[in-house]
């Protein structure tokens, strides 16, 4: 574990001390370095944890989300290139260090086999995540943004310290193997009922839960690039995965949790499916997808299968590599046409061509075509959910068929239809974008091959 977090935190003085000229270099070049032995985790193993320590331990839940959080900080730092190409030096030391600091507590999040550590590590993500947003984002309304996520985070954590302070009391540890030891910890009293409820909300926000989702499309909408990569890749992962640690433990839900939380993520995803429909602004619609996939996500943890898990774990991987590859390919639209409404940037398949394969790539693997691991996911997710209960296959179905129809309309307004008349020279797409493209969509083709590495099943 400490091979991994001590080159992370050494990339903190490699930050602050490289020349000005080395600097991305260096920093990048560490960061993929640091990518590259993270992948050692993937590997199988007979143990229910691999690295086990006192505190820390990586099982097949956790060890695909710490790979793809390796993954995307490099990959971060390559897409914030151009946005900070004419920042004073200071300011571009100070962006990369605050973009290292969210991964050791992202790793640590999910690595933690100790509930208040994992807690310490959760809420800690939030101040990096909410500097990014106010400091580098581009409009004003960027603090209204920050404001809503600090609120509606924070809002939602204080019932989940006080529930982890009341599991220990009931069980003496918060250790995640005595926790499983100590079952059944949930009868069907008021006070376990209001538990495993501030268990959930917690999660359920970061998730997010429709409802419980204003806070993001406004974040994403003012972050720059590397905060909406690590918002939609990495921060909305950590409310999946914390739903899956916590229902495994709490065993299952109370049925009066059950339905509202289930209902709430299916209408959820037909909800935002159908707002995409009708937005107009690019980063917006696509913030929008990671509601209505993340409300799949919520609905396949609620129920706790092996399958359910399984698609949970698919989807939260595929669609991690997707929205990030997603929001790059905004973010080039936008530093060339300086506006992220779609009516304004259409029509660019003749001027980018090489782009428009990218864009013809992250939207067909965002629409779950075969063969991809989002069709493998979202294929388990409605199997599981249809055995729970077939009325689910109606949303589902609908929603599955809204999120076809969102994605082309996304495809054909950026890349056909008539060129504004406004853009009249257009700069080339050039190697970096093309290598961070290459970078996303590579390990998303690769996963074809071996779903198992990520689907959370002991290999």
């Amino acid at each position: 574990m400490l091979k991994i977090i001590i080159p992370t935190i050494m990339l903190l003085p490699t930050a602050l001390l490289s020349p000005p000229k080395n600097l991305w270099t260096n920093t990048t070049t560490h960061g993929f370095l640091i990518a590259t032995l993270s992948l050692q985790w993937l590997l199988p193993s007979y143990y229910p944890h691999k690295n086990l320590t006192p505190w820390t331990g990586i099982d097949q839940i956790s060890s695909p989300l710490l790979v793809l959080s390796c993954w995307l900080l490099p990959l971060m730092m390559l897409a914030s290139q151009n946005h900070l190409q004419h920042e004073p030096p200071i300011r571009k030391r100070i962006f990369i260090t605050t973009l290292t600091l969210v991964q050791p507590f992202i790793i640590i999040a999910f690595s933690t086999t100790e509930l208040m550590l994992f807690y310490i590590s959760f809420e800690a993500t939030l101040i990096p995540t909410l500097i990014l947003i106010t400091r580098w984002g581009n409009q004003p309304e960027r603090l209204t943004a920050g404001i809503y996520l600090l609120f509606y985070t924070l809002t939602s954590s204080l019932p989940l310290l006080i529930a982890i302070l009341y599991l220990h009391t009931l069980t003496g540890s918060l250790h995640l193997t005595m926790l499983k030891l100590a079952h059944p910890l949930l009868t069907n009293s008021w006070s376990t009922l209001l538990l495993s409820l501030a268990l959930s909300t917690a999660f359920m926000v970061k998730a997010p839960l429709y409802g419980l989702h204003l806070w993001l499309p406004k974040a994403h909408v003012e972050a720059p690039i590397a905060g909406s990569m690590l918002l939609a890749a990495l921060l909305l992962k950590l409310g999946g995965y914390g739903l899956m640690r916590i229902t495994l433990l709490t065993g299952p839900l109370s049925t009066h949790l059950h339905y509202p939380f289930l209902t709430l993520a299916l209408w959820g995803t037909f909800m935002s499916s159908s707002i995409c429909l009708r937005q107009t602004d690019l980063k917006s619609l696509i913030a929008y997808s990671s509601v209505s996939h993340m409300g799949l996500v919520i609905a396949a943890s609620t129920i706790q299968t092996h399958w359910s898990f399984t698609g949970a774990m698919l989807l939260m991987i595929s669609h991690g590599l997707t929205s990030s590859m997603l929001f790059c390919l905004a973010n080039t639209n936008y530093e060339r046409t300086h506006s992220r409404i779609l009516l304004m940037a259409r029509g660019l398949q003749p001027l980018l061509p090489l782009m428009a394969t990218w864009w013809l790539l992250a939207n067909l693997t965002n629409m779950a075509l075969p063969p991809t691991t989002n069709f493998m996911a979202e294929l388990t997710i409605m199997t599981a959910l249809f055995n729970w209960s077939p009325l689910t296959i109606i949303l589902t179905g609908t929603a599955t068929l809204l999120t076809a129809s969102y994605t082309l309309f996304m495809l054909l307004t950026t890349q056909r239809g008539p060129l504004p008349t406004h853009i009249t020279s257009m700069q080339n797409s050039n190697t970096r974008e093309h290598l961070l493209m290459t970078l996303h969509i590579t390990p998303a083709l690769l996963l074809i091959m071996k779903p198992e590495l990520i689907s959370g099943i002991p290999l």
